[in-house]
């Protein structure tokens, strides 16, 4: 299924990788924000839970529900088009529930004290977006998939044109 040699990937196919992620992740912060603004805004989740009791306000479920909907869609978008990975599904989804089983409280934590103190929620949820994103890159590229990049049938033809043309350069230099 994986290649046991990782590939050398070179400084375009790094920076685009970079790029991918960036953009699908700001497709999935669409995804929250859309979803945190409808829950928030006319849900009101916490009228049946009452787990504003518990956690201070209404900030924390709405956010929990929105980053588990924009979990699942980047997961699925950088895992084939960002890594090109064909990595064991469920063992790269067991890495990435790791992750957040770290970031999701502390964010939620983070949250809910900031906006108790007074910070605007959608100030409070575009900085945690944006530490999610930074984090999760860093995670996802040298945790989840280490070596799995550039392993499914479309980076495996890049990889092959890249090999042919960097040979053909070297033959006509």
């Amino acid at each position: 299924m994986g290649n046991s040699i990782q590939p050398k990937l070179n400084k375009n196919q790094n920076t685009w990788m970079a790029i991918k992620f960036v953009l699908f992740s700001a497709s999935a912060g669409i995804i929250q924000f859309g979803s945190f603004t409808l829950l928030n805004e006319f849900a009101h989740l916490d009228r049946y839970t009452k787990l504003d009791e518990l956690l201070g306000n209404d900030y924390g479920l709405s956010y929990f529900i929105a980053l588990v909907l924009s979990v699942l869609w980047n997961f699925t978008l950088n895992r084939k088009f960002t890594f090109k990975s064909v990595a064991n599904v469920p063992v790269a989804m067991l890495k990435i529930l790791g992750y957040y089983l770290v970031f999701t409280p502390l964010s939620i934590w983070w949250g809910v004290e900031l906006t108790i103190s007074g910070w605007n929620y959608y100030l409070v949820l575009g900085i945690t977006m944006l530490a999610n994103l930074s984090t999760e890159y860093l995670f996802d590229r040298y945790v989840v998939y280490r070596n799995n990049l550039y392993t499914n049938e479309a980076a495996q033809r890049e990889l092959n044109e890249t090999a042919v043309s960097t040979d053909s350069d070297d033959i006509t230099s």
